[in-house]
């Protein structure tokens, strides 16, 4: 297999496999009734913090309406809570619960073990080429146009 076969093969598989991966590690017996999606909104809003819901809107790449949904059940569910801001009444902000700031922690934890198992065996250059190849792959993700 030539290097081009290869970095497709990866670049194919490698998607779903981490997708598969997240899931089996995040959605634990204690956060069954929560997705994968639900906590990268979770990480999206952070931890300790109040956003309003454009900008996590943005962060996720979707629409307010779309995460109004979202929010709406992790609200229901009890990770997420919205308050009114002080300053403007008419503008909602939203933040983790402590129940969610659990599960914010949860998530977090899978992405660290996840780095620093690739980070293990690579030296300072492998690591820098890694990084710059990535970087590289993200660029074309975002400016990817169909």
């Amino acid at each position: 297999m030539n290097h081009y076969e290869a970095i497709n093969d990866v670049l194919v598989n490698l998607f779903n496999e981490i997708l598969d991966l997240e899931e089996r590690a995040l959605i634990t017996p204690e956060y069954k009734n929560i997705s994968v999606n639900d906590m990268h909104i979770m990480d999206a809003v952070g931890i300790r913090e109040q956003k309003n819901m454009s900008t996590v809107a943005r962060a996720l790449n979707v629409t307010v309406g779309t995460l109004t949904i979202a929010v709406n059940n992790l609200v229901k569910k009890g990770y997420i809570q919205r308050v009114r801001s002080e300053e403007d009444r008419r503008v909602v902000l939203i933040s983790l619960t402590e129940k969610g700031e659990k599960a914010f922690c949860h998530h977090r934890d899978f992405h660290e073990k996840m780095v620093l198992a690739i980070l293990k065996d690579l030296n300072v250059e492998e690591t820098e080429a890694l990084t710059r190849a990535l970087t590289k792959l993200q660029k074309f993700f975002r400016s990817y146009q169909a």
